[in-house]
């Protein structure tokens, strides 16, 4: 996920925000099957961020590639 953050926020708020906006509507839209999330932890406790800069243009692309990948990946790992 690629995002463009004003600088007047921090990524932490943003980041916790993202988490826990999804993490509630997954279990509002999962909450009635008979194996629910109570008591489970959607998201993992910590994230990782990065500043880009120049190579902004190359993490684009390979974010819009990445699917492609990782279906390539899948097939070789079929083969060991």
């Amino acid at each position: 996920m690629l995002l463009s953050i004003p600088p007047k926020y921090a990524v932490s708020e943003v980041v916790g925000y993202i988490k826990g906006k999804s993490a509630i509507h997954l279990a509002r839209v999962y909450g009635e099957r008979k194996q629910n999330f109570t008591g489970q932890h959607f998201w993992a406790r910590g994230y990782w961020d990065l500043t880009v800069g120049r190579d902004e243009v190359v993490i684009r692309e390979y974010i819009r590639n990445q699917e492609v990948e990782d279906k390539r990946l899948d097939q070789l790992r079929m083969w060991k």
